[in-house]
């Protein structure tokens, strides 16, 4: 196991700053990050199988999105304590990740990889699953599993008839 190093990056982008830190939490994943938008912030595992499984012939990428309910300050009573299934707004999020990274791999990649992206905090203006593309992207390309080209996301907005605004639009501008 190769001993991960700390590092951490900072973007300017609109009027907040994105701050990617890898080599400090999950060191066992083949690739980890903690990516802040705001006062959003994910931590997102990248998992790669050494070996490919027999009788495989399809690409077996797992992406789980999940939001668990502290992260928006919000804790659950009684019955709903635990988490249950995903929901709604996870599953496309997971499928947001998984769309326009799948091209990306090697070709004739066959080994089981699972991407897990786990919000810790969450701020109302700054919606977390545009930050989460980016995250994966980060944590894929800094592993070993062969992934070609780092990706971003960002969401973009109309400002009236000046138009397009490049910067994520806060929740009140949606």
């Amino acid at each position: 196991m190769t001993v991960k190093k700390y590092l951490k990056e900072s973007i300017k982008l609109g009027d907040k700053d994105l701050t990617v830190e890898t080599g400090r939490v999950a060191k066992q994943a083949d690739g980890s990050v903690v990516i802040q938008y705001g006062d959003t912030m994910l931590l997102v595992a990248a998992v790669g199988a050494p070996h490919v499984r027999e009788g495989i012939d399809f690409f077996p990428l797992t992406v789980e999105y999940r939001e668990a309910n502290y992260a928006a300050g919000r804790i659950p009573g009684n019955y709903f304590r635990r988490e249950g299934r995903p929901t709604e707004k996870e599953t496309l999020t997971s499928r947001l990740i998984d769309r326009p990274c799948r091209p990306l791999f090697a070709e004739g990649y066959r080994n089981e990889t699972q991407v897990i992206a786990s919000v810790i905090s969450a701020d109302p203006d700054n919606n977390p699953d545009v930050i989460a593309i980016t995250g994966a992207s980060c944590a894929l390309f800094l592993s070993d599993i062969p992934f070609m080209n780092p990706i971003a996301g960002v969401r973009i907005g109309l400002r009236g008839p000046c138009g397009w605004r490049a910067a994520p639009p806060t929740s009140g501008r949606r």
